[in-house]
């Protein structure tokens, strides 16, 4: 089970270099293949491209924010997990979030082994949806 999710395709999307660079070593170590991009318009395009499996987007990016790109994203492809991140942790922006699909929604700084549970509760959850077995609850 831990190895089909080691396959997965994740975008990393954040206009913070340190922390898309960050991430993407991390992820890259645990096995997964990861792109980048330094903003929402850069993150579209990309996923216009290619196929993903999770995006983890930040919240405040110029041009578009992270609500911006989870409603394209979704138009997109609904199938996308997406895990939105932010240093502004607010209940509103939460249930924003959560409203319009996001799997989860993080509290930066990102702490490492919640990010893991959550990314493998994420493709776990598309795995089975892909399967027909609807989620995890069913």
């Amino acid at each position: 089970m831990a190895s089909a999710t080691k396959l997965a395709m994740i975008l990393v999307v954040d206009d913070e270099e340190n922390a898309r660079e960050g991430l993407s070593r991390i992820l890259s170590k645990e096995g997964y293949t990861v792109e980048t991009a330094a903003d929402g318009k850069e993150a579209i395009e990309v996923i216009k491209r290619l196929s993903f499996d999770l995006v983890i987007t930040d919240m405040r990016m110029p041009y578009m924010d992270g609500f911006e790109v989870l409603r394209e994203i979704k138009k997109l492809d609904q199938d996308v997990g997406v895990i939105m991140i932010t240093a502004y942790g607010e209940v509103e922006s939460y249930l924003e979030a959560m409203n319009l699909g996001a799997f989860e929604y993080i509290n930066k700084p990102v702490r490492v082994n919640e990010l893991k549970r959550v990314i493998t509760k994420v493709l776990e959850d598309r795995r089975k949806r892909a399967e027909g077995a609807g989620p995890a609850s069913a």
